[in-house]
């Protein structure tokens, strides 16, 4: 059974306000301290923490920022590229153009000569056969000047004149 010593019970009591006693002289303030530090340590990890969370937001930020910048400035050269490719070959159109447009006119040119220098030929040529053809048929020799004339005339009215 359970004997009760009200001895025992005073004497447990007095030893452990003792103890306590004791360990609040001797290891309370550095359990306190220790405490406090840790609790300081965590509040200062806690504000890094959130400074970094922080700092790392406003870095993000930037970045998109940054990224809708560079976007922005490939589509302009982008454009401005596609602009100067468009210019380009509307230049090198033109100047095609312009350049078949000369070489159609000199050959124009050159065909109106070459024609004129035809006809020019051919007539001295009818003129030639005719004056044969005449003092062959007439038989006699005509001077160069009526020859001249008669033939002329022959040319005038021929069709295409």
């Amino acid at each position: 059974m359970l004997n009760v010593d009200p001895g025992l019970i005073i004497w447990t009591i007095i030893t452990f306000f003792i103890l306590l006693l004791l360990l609040r002289l001797t290891a309370w303030k550095p359990i306190i301290k220790a405490l406090a530090a840790r609790e300081e340590n965590i509040r200062s990890s806690l504000a890094k923490a959130e400074k970094a969370r922080e700092d790392a937001e406003h870095i993000l930020l930037e970045n998109k920022k940054n990224l809708a910048q560079a976007d922005e400035q490939v589509q302009k050269t982008l454009k401005d590229g596609r602009a100067l490719a468009d210019k380009l070959r509307q230049e090198m159109t033109n100047k095609a153009n312009d350049e078949a447009r000369r070489m159609i006119a000199q050959a124009k040119e050159q065909i109106e000569r070459e024609k004129q220098e035809a006809l020019k030929e051919l007539r001295a040529e009818v003129a030639h056969l005719a004056i044969s053809a005449a003092s062959k048929i007439i038989d006699e020799q005509l001077d160069e000047k009526k020859h001249k004339k008669i033939v002329d005339k022959f040319i005038d009215d021929l069709p295409g004149n």
